[in-house]
């Protein structure tokens, strides 16, 4: 039998199988992930995770950057209250600044995190600020989804963009909006979890997969010589405390997350069609299949000509149209697919097409269609 290459591009120059990285109608190659990782890079431990932190502040002392107050209510509104705690009244003043900005906060709060630790926060503009270039934020809680304070940010905001403005023109680089503040929250809450108490402990797999999930807890109970670890489903790996530990559950995780597994992937093909991306894993095969695939061009060409009357005639000058119409249909031809192509195989003639990241998509959906793709696509 000849090589797929020449069995098919010869036959049908138009035809595709992707499976590769089609980015901006460029083709990219990706090779098959065979390299085995360590289990600290496949699985969480259970308890050892990031929180997710929120606040509302204000950003001052930008320069006429900032908040319109009449479009911004909430701004003078928090304006005015932080005045007040502050001994100012208010109430009855018509502020009209533009050097305050509502801002969101956000920050991850990593585990185990003690007090007066430091971590970086995101600031955001929420009225119509034009940049945040220059500002400090106030003092801003940091609280969880409980609804508890976990931490306080405050600092001064730096941004990677910036925005100029001229009466007939403007530069805007980047998004002047939002930045971040390097260090800016202060941790004033440690959460309640003991590490080192527990007799047990939950693996979860970022990627759930039967056989990966069982190979880790092979894995683990060849280190131990016994069996500690149990696979409860495809995303879940349990940890059983062995004698030989003394009760020190840090100690086996250190020696856990070192071991080496090789993680098990399903076929599947992830497909972006807003942006054209096709990506295929290295078990995707497909039966044989005969395909046809072609694009039906229609062009017309417009000519118009100007028709003028004889000199000294009673007439007037008029414009004639002429048009063309052409269709190509591309010679469009059937073409088989070997049974259980490979994907090296597939690969080895794809930099030879130029077929757009469109007609990829519609290829492959179609051969899912018929029941001749062996892979799962997902659509993003």
């Amino acid at each position: 039998m000849r090589h797929l290459g020449d069995t098919i591009f010869e036959t049908f120059g138009r035809f595709v199988l992707a499976t590769a990285l089609c980015l901006f109608g460029a083709v990219a190659i990706l090779t098959p992930a065979e390299a085995a990782s360590r289990i600290k890079d496949i699985a969480d431990f259970e308890g050892i995770r990031e929180n997710q932190l929120i606040g509302y502040g204000l950003v001052v002392g930008l320069n006429g950057t900032g908040d319109s107050l009449n479009n911004s209510p909430f701004t003078q509104q928090s304006l005015q209250a932080m005045l007040e705690r502050l001994g100012v009244n208010t109430r009855n003043v018509d502020l009209n600044t533009n050097t305050v900005a509502a801002v969101m906060v956000t920050a991850n709060l990593p585990p185990f995190s003690t007090q007066g630790t430091r971590i970086d926060v995101n600031v955001s503009a929420l009225g119509d600020a034009d940049s945040l270039q220059g500002g400090t934020l106030l003092v801003t809680p940091l609280v969880g989804a409980d609804g508890e304070v976990y931490a306080i940010a405050q600092g001064s905001v730096a941004i990677g963009g910036f925005s100029a403005q001229a009466d007939a023109a403007s530069v805007v680089r980047g998004v002047p909006t939002a930045g971040r503040i390097a260090n800016g929250g202060l941790v004033e809450r440690e959460l309640d979890f003991k590490l080192a108490s527990l007799t047990t402990l939950r693996l979860a797999l970022r990627n759930p997969d039967l056989t990966t999930a069982r190979r880790v807890a092979l894995s683990i109970n060849e280190l131990i010589g016994m069996p500690t670890a149990e696979p409860l489903d495809p995303a879940t790996v349990q940890l059983n405390l062995p004698q030989q530990y003394d009760g020190n559950i840090v100690d086996l995780l250190t020696d856990i997350e070192q071991l080496i597994v090789e993680p098990d992937l399903a076929a599947r093909i992830v497909i972006d069609e807003n942006s054209g991306i096709i990506v295929m894993g290295q078990d995707v095969k497909v039966s044989m299949v005969a395909v046809a695939q072609g694009n039906l061009t229609v062009t017309i060409a417009e000519t118009p000509q100007v028709s003028q009357p004889l000199p000294f005639a009673n007439g007037e000058t008029t414009v004639v149209p002429r048009s063309e119409v052409s269709v190509d249909d591309n010679g469009t031809k059937l073409a088989i697919v070997p049974e259980t192509v490979t994907l090296k195989q597939l690969v080895d003639g794809l930099n030879a097409l130029g077929i757009g990241p469109r007609d990829m998509i519609s290829i492959l959906q179609a051969i899912k269609a018929s029941g001749a793709l062996q892979a799962e696509i997902e659509v993003l």
